[in-house]
């Protein structure tokens, strides 16, 4: 089993790297391999939906998106985590997952995804929320711990004092661990899911 855990903070030792820590610490008892992106303070410009990835197979922008895309295929699951800013995700993360999930042409589906993010105060539920629709979008199943996936902080590192936060990150990652292998047996006995050729529609006549 591999986790990929995406930091989407700009602070790598911030608040929210306290609570993928907390969630690697886990993983490790768990005999399950982690690899950290810290991506929240690289340049990284969004998509501009040119198409260009249908036929080169990867984004044209060649950067760090390119680099996690393989990282990403050869997982079991993606943690991604980030800071609350204006009750939405870091832009430079949303950016970055817009463009590696949409340059991403492999089946992503039984993929176990989950999100973690970390707030002073407010915000957390609709950061949360929106990091979790590119799993849902993708056919990924979602890891949940015992409260919505969030862990509280001002100062760098004070998130460490969130008692209830750090023990939600140790549930989900077990959660989620459980999960992952749930699914390896699943797939070895039972394969996938039957998947349907996908209906394009629209709202214009």
């Amino acid at each position: 089993m591999k986790v990929l855990m995406i930091n989407g903070s700009p602070r790598a030792n911030g608040n929210t790297a306290v609570a993928l820590d907390e969630m690697r610490k886990v993983f490790a008892q768990e005999g399950v391999e982690t690899e950290l992106l810290q991506i929240g303070s690289k340049d990284i410009r969004s998509c501009i939906a040119c198409g260009g990835c249908a036929e080169k197979g990867r984004c044209v922008f060649d950067d760090v998106v390119n680099e996690a895309a393989a990282k990403f295929e050869s997982c079991d699951g993606l943690v991604v985590g980030s800071p609350v800013y204006y009750a939405s995700a870091n832009a430079t993360l949303v950016a970055f997952l817009t463009r590696l999930f949409y340059s991403t042409h492999f089946d992503k589906t039984m993929k176990v995804g989950a999100c973690v993010v970390a707030a002073r105060r407010g915000g957390l539920s609709a950061t949360f929320d929106q990091l979790n629709k590119f799993f849902t979008i993708s056919g990924m199943p979602v890891a949940s711990g015992q409260y919505w996936n969030s862990i509280h902080g001002r100062a760098a590192g004070e998130a460490a004092q969130d008692a209830e936060g750090l023990q939600g990150m140790r549930t989900l990652a077990r959660n989620m661990t459980f999960l992952m292998k749930s699914i390896a047996l699943g797939r070895e006995a039972y394969g996938l899911p039957q998947r349907e050729t996908p209906q394009w529609t629209n709202f214009i006549r």
